[in-house]
């Protein structure tokens, strides 16, 4: 019999409050019926700035099945919080979920770049991802580098060896369900073998922090940009000199105004 959840909650913290985060953004979009264009990311809205669908696409999840399939294998992948001993842990954890959120994000708009620009694949300009995936894989990937002989369980009865886990979930998802993200699930492999061969190494806190610190800003102000959202409070100006931005507050009657300089100018796949 295995522990009371209580305890694996305790022993997973960072896993526990993602899988938390992840679900609430499902309730919300279900209960306000928003769609997957809405949050998803695509590379005709990257163009267009909408950089914050990043952060959106990976959190966000459309059907119930997406949401408990993506969630019982991060729950499993949490073992990685227990690993201290192995280099990794919690902070490891959280640390390298951050670079996995934004790498795998980047990668896979610039493989639909290369299918649009290159190989004239109009197709990829609208396909919208969506989902965790592209994180669980880039995690499945690093256990199966660190830890070969952990396995994955899935819905609490389906366990797979972790070396192999990857490419079998790479092509069962693909197979079983078409609308999966073929290139997103990729790029999360990509990804995680770069962090488990050391090829993208050095994260600390500082680093992690300074790193949230610019997706917070780059999340804000694509956001107000973009006009997905009123942040009235924030008042975006050109300057003389466009090559030049400057970030300033100014007083007034009404409060603090932050003024910055304004720089010079489907289809739907789960992940």
């Amino acid at each position: 019999m295995g522990k009371p959840l209580f305890y694996e909650i305790l022993e997973k913290p960072a896993t526990s409050c993602i899988i938390g985060i992840c679900c609430m953004i499902w309730f919300y979009i279900q209960k306000k019926n928003i769609g997957y264009s809405h949050v998803g990311l695509s590379y005709e809205t990257a163009v267009e700035g909408h950089y914050w669908r990043i952060i959106t696409s990976a959190l966000s999840h459309i059907s119930v099945i997406h949401l408990v399939f993506n969630m019982s294998a991060l729950w499993s992948l949490g073992v990685v919080e227990q690993l201290g001993h192995l280099g990794l842990g919690v902070e490891y954890y959280l640390q390298y979920t951050l670079v996995l959120v934004i790498v795998s994000g980047v990668l896979v708009l610039a493989m639909y770049h290369l299918l649009i620009q290159r190989f004239k694949l109009e197709y990829f300009r609208r396909v919208t991802a969506v989902g965790y995936s592209c994180v669980v894989f880039g995690w499945m990937t690093i256990l199966s580098v660190k830890q070969p002989s952990s396995k994955l369980d899935l819905f609490g009865f389906l366990s797979l060896p972790i070396s192999f886990a990857p490419f079998e979930s790479l092509i069962f998802t693909s197979i079983i369900v078409p609308q999966a993200s073929f290139l997103g699930h990729l790029s999360g492999i990509v990804v995680g073998y770069a962090i488990a061969w050391g090829l993208i190494h050095g994260m600390s806190n500082y680093w992690a922090l300074s790193l949230l610190g610019w997706i917070v800003l780059v999340f804000v102000f694509s956001l107000k940009r973009s006009g997905a959202l009123d942040l009235s409070f924030l008042e975006i100006e050109s300057v003389t000199d466009p090559s030049l931005p400057s970030v300033r507050f100014l007083a007034s009657s009404t409060g603090r105004t932050l003024q910055m300089s304004a720089l010079p100018n489907g289809n739907v796949e789960i992940v």
